[in-house]
């Protein structure tokens, strides 16, 4: 196996540690979804949108690692990078909740 650029070594790093960012914020974002006050949202939705964010905070996390692996595995090999296969799922799930979100504010005054 050859080494690889450094560059794209580094740049493999950063995504993954962008993953691992990317979870703490979603995290973050369902821990405050799940202290928003009680007349803002209802409840059941409130609790709904708080594990679907943590939930996908968990997939960013345990996706993170070894989605870096398979990167720095093809690019030793020189074999074309795998696509972000979780991507849509993440794209779609934070707007969903943005969606629901944003109902809520403007329909449940």
């Amino acid at each position: 196996m050859d080494e690889p650029d450094p560059r794209f070594t580094l740049a493999n790093e950063r995504t993954f540690l962008t993953w691992l960012s990317t979870s703490l914020t979603l995290s973050a974002a369902g821990i405050a979804m799940a202290v928003v006050p009680q007349d803002v949202f209802v409840p059941w939705v409130r609790t709904l949108l708080a594990v679907v964010l943590v939930s996908l905070s968990l997939v960013a996390a345990a996706s993170a690692y070894p989605r870096w692996r398979r990167i720095q595995r093809a690019l030793r090999r020189s074999e074309p990078l795998p696509p972000p296969a979780l991507a849509p799922v993440f794209g779609y799930g934070v707007a969903a909740v943005a969606v629901v979100a944003l109902l809520l504010v403007l329909f449940a005054r």
